[in-house]
C-alpha cells in the first residue's frame, strides 16, 4: 500500500473517531480530574488524535484504534498535571495502578457511557442560561464546530464563542458536581437535554458540510446518546418519542441519495430500501411515547414521521392526518420552520396556490429570509401553477443561499426542467 492510500485510510478512521470519540474522551477526561480540567481535557482530546495521524500513518492503524486515543488522552492528562505539581504520583490517581488499568480497560464502555451521562446533566447546571446549555452540549459532548452550532441554532458565529467561553467557565469557577442525577433533575432539564440531541441528529440528517448531504456518523452518535438515556430514564415519554422520531428519519437513509449522490425527493424514494426495521422499532418506542400524558413536539413529530414510513406509497399518504398533526404541532410550537412545512402540506392536501400565499408571507420572517428551502418550495409551487418566470426567480435565489453541492445540483435539475416546459409553452 502505497504512503498517500495509508494516509487517506487514517485520515478517514481520524474522522469517524473524531465525530464519535471526541465528546466521549472529553466527558472521560473531565469525569476523571474536574470539570475545572475541561479545557485542557479539549486540548488533549485534540493532541491525542494528531498524535493518531502521525503515529498511525508511519506504525499502521492499532488493534484497537479507540482504546489506543483514550489510553494517550488519559496519558498527556496526567503528563501534564504532573509537570504542572497539580497532583503527585500516589494513590491520588487510582489509574497509575497496573491492575486498576487493566481492570478499567475491560470496562472501559461503561465508563465512558457514565461519563457521557455525567456531562451531559453538568452541562445543564442552573449556573448556565439554557442557551448557554444547549451550545455546550452541541460543542463538548457532540464535537460540532462553532461554524456548526451556529447554523444549527441560526446565531452569529462570534455570539456562539463567547456563549462558549463564558459557560465553561461558569462550569469551572461553579464548581459543578459530576453525577447522574435523580428522575426529579432530569425532568427540570429534559428540554435542553432533548433539544440539544435533536439538533444534533438535524446537523446530521441536513449536514452543513458542503461534501455531505447526510452525516449518518453524527446521526447515529444523536442516537446513541438518546438511546443511552432512554435505557436510564425508560419512563420518559419524551426522550422515547425522540428515539421513535430519530429511527424513523434514520430508517430512510439509503434511499435519500442516488447512485451519483445525488439527492432524491422524497416522492421519487425507492421505499424497498427503507429500514422496516428501524421502522418497528420507531413504532415501538413511539408507543411506549403514548403511556404518559405528555405530548411534546417529538410525539407529533414521530407520528407525523411515521405515517410517512407506514404509507404503501406517496399517493396513499394520508396527508389529510398529517395536516393535523401538523397544525397541532404548530399550535403547541409556533417556530417559522414548522409555518414553513405546515404550508408546505396545505399545498399538497388543499391547494398550491394556498401555499404559495403562506410561503410568499413567510419571506418576511427574519430567520427565514435567507433560508434556502423557502425559496426552493416556492419554486416548486410556482412550477405546479405553471408560473414558470416566478418558478425560476425563486430556484434561483434558493441555489445563490446554498453552498452544498447536492442541493445546488438538485436546484440545478428543477430549473433545466422549467426551461423544457418553457419552450413547450
Amino acid at each position: 500500500m502505497s504512503l498517500k492510500s495509508k494516509t487517506n485510510d487514517v485520515n478517514k478512521i481520524l474522522e469517524d473517531l473524531f465525530i464519535n470519540e471526541y465528546g466521549k474522551i472529553v466527558s472521560y477526561l473531565t469525569s476523571k480530574f474536574g470539570l475545572k480540567f475541561i479545557n485542557k481535557a479539549e486540548d488533549f482530546a485534540q493532541e491525542a488524535l494528531l498524535a493518531a495521524s502521525t503515529n498511525w500513518a508511519k506504525d499502521g492503524i492499532p488493534k484497537n484504534p479507540k482504546g489506543w486515543l483514550y489510553l494517550t488522552a488519559r496519558n498527556k492528562s496526567i503528563n501534564y498535571l504532573h509537570r504542572e505539581k497539580k497532583i503527585r504520583f500516589s494513590d491520588e490517581i487510582p489509574e497509575l495502578n497496573k491492575e486498576t488499568k487493566i481492570i478499567e480497560a475491560l470496562h472501559l464502555d461503561e465508563q465512558i457511557e457514565d461519563s457521557m451521562l455525567k456531562m451531559i446533566f453538568a452541562c445543564c447546571s442552573e449556573v448556565i442560561s439554557v442557551e448557554n446549555q444547549i451550545v455546550l452540549i452541541l460543542n463538548i459532548l457532540c464535537g460540532l464546530n462553532i461554524k456548526e452550532i451556529s447554523l444549527a441554532l441560526i446565531v452569529e458565529e462570534e455570539t456562539i464563542k463567547k456563549r462558549l467561553f463564558r459557560s465553561k467557565k461558569k462550569l469551572r469557577d461553579n464548581k459543578v458536581n459530576l453525577e447522574i442525577p435523580k428522575k426529579a433533575y432530569l425532568t427540570k432539564h429534559l428540554n435542553t437535554v432533548c433539544k440539544s440531541l435533536y439538533l444534533l441528529f438535524n446537523e446530521g440528517y441536513n449536514s452543513s458540510r458542503s461534501k455531505d448531504l447526510i452525516r449518518v456518523d453524527i446521526c447515529l452518535e444523536a442516537m446513541r446518546l438518546v438511546k443511552l438515556l432512554s435505557e436510564n430514564f425508560s419512563e420518559s415519554t419524551k426522550i422515547n418519542a425522540l428515539y421513535a422520531l430519530f429511527c424513523f428519519h434514520a430508517a430512510r437513509f439509503d434511499s435519500r441519495i442516488d447512485d451519483e449522490g445525488s439527492i432524491v425527493l422524497f416522492k421519487d424514494q425507492n421505499r424497498s430500501l427503507w429500514d422496516q426495521e428501524l421502522i418497528n422499532t420507531g413504532v415501538v418506542y413511539l408507543s411506549k411515547a403514548s403511556e404518559g400524558d405528555t405530548l411534546s413536539t417529538y410525539h407529533l413529530e414521530a407520528g407525523i414521521a411515521m405515517q410517512h414510513c407506514i404509507a404503501k406509497d406517496y399517493s396513499t399518504t394520508n396527508w389529510e392526518y398529517i395536516l393535523k398533526l401538523y397544525q397541532a404541532l404548530y399550535d403547541l410550537k409556533s417556530s417559522p420552520i414548522i409555518k414553513l412545512n405546515l404550508a408546505i402540506v396545505k399545498g399538497v392536501v388543499n391547494d398550491p396556490e394556498i401555499a404559495i400565499k403562506e410561503l410568499e408571507a413567510l419571506k418576511k420572517v427574519a430567520k427565514l429570509k435567507n433560508y434556502y428551502l423557502l425559496y426552493a418550495s416556492l419554486g416548486e409551487f410556482y412550477s405546479q401553477t405553471r408560473n414558470t418566470f416566478l418558478s425560476a426567480h425563486n430556484y434561483n435565489y434558493a441555489k445563490s443561499l446554498t453552498k452544498n453541492p447536492n442541493e445546488l445540483k438538485l436546484i440545478e435539475k428543477k430549473i433545466e426542467k422549467l426551461k423544457t416546459i418553457q419552450r413547450v409553452q
